[in-house]
């Protein structure tokens, strides 16, 4: 039984997270919210540790339909940076800023990048393109992402300082639009760099949130180097280019891991 522990721990974290936003808040939404979502990654955890080859697609079906259909399009929740940014203008922490603070910005001192291989809806839907693995040499273009993440702020806060009307009506506008422009553009760098996850790498706006927070996570990919006998398994089917054989927090893209956990499948020895 010991080995379930992993995902019985994962279930206690969010059930804390879930109850103790419940009581704080005063709403059974964060109660049902947190514990879904608890739900759905220790199911993910479940199916990995019973060698289940899609226990991680499962997780990120569960999560990540939920968050873009039923909070995003029927709820009409702006679950996009652009909705974070418009509800911390509006001195508002309920929806977005929350998902943030527990996603984002604090949850990856915990997991690291873990919202990116089990939650986010758009590489959801990129992850279905032909390119698991990256079949190119990675690209200098991690700059990309402050631009639109820059851009993101710009939009909405101009959105305020012209007092546009309906405000609600054009962010829930802008979460369709949104989604779209990311699934096109992903698309476009997937087929132009052969790796499904180049969108990740270079544009995600998310990232400038996640990285820095990633590099103090708890749960790492570490190495046996007793164990490793160097035969680059590992590397050659990690989607982000991490050197997991390296246990250092300055290791090579050490930030991006997203516990996709391909590198321990496939290391012949053991070792990871």
């Amino acid at each position: 039984m010991k080995k379930y522990l992993a995902p019985a721990l994962f279930l206690a974290v969010f059930e804390t997270v879930a109850v103790s936003l419940w009581l704080a808040k005063g709403n059974v939404f964060y109660l049902l919210n947190f514990s879904y979502i608890g739900i759905s990654v220790a199911l993910g955890l479940f199916l990995y540790l019973k060698s289940y080859r899609h226990a991680r697609r499962v997780t990120q079906l569960l999560v990540g339909l939920y968050m873009l259909v039923y909070l995003g399009i029927l709820c009409g929740e702006n679950m996009q940076i652009e909705g974070f940014w418009y509800y911390l203008f509006s001195g508002v922490f309920e929806a977005a800023t929350i998902h943030y603070a527990v996603a984002k910005i604090f949850g990856p001192l915990l997991f690291g990048r873990g919202w990116c291989g089990y939650a986010c809806w758009t590489a959801m839907v990129l992850d279905l393109l032909p390119f698991k693995t990256p079949r190119q040499p990675r690209r200098n273009l991690g700059w990309l992402r402050y631009v639109t993440f820059a851009l993101s702020l710009l939009l909405v806060a101009a959105l305020f300082l012209l007092h546009i009307d309906g405000l609600e009506r054009v962010m829930f506008a802008l979460f369709l639009a949104g989604n779209l422009a990311y699934y096109a553009a992903g698309a476009a760098l997937a087929f132009r760099f052969q790796d499904n996850r180049a969108f990740c790498k270079y544009l995600c706006p998310i990232t400038v949130f996640l990285k820095p927070m990633s590099y103090f996570s708890l749960l790492r990919v570490t190495c046996d180097k007793t164990k490793c006998v160097s035969c680059g398994k590992c590397r050659s089917v990690c989607p982000m280019d991490v050197d997991v054989t390296d246990n250092s927090r300055k290791r090579l893209n050490g930030t991006e891991c997203i516990l996709c956990l391909e590198c321990v499948k496939a290391c012949p020895k053991k070792a990871l």
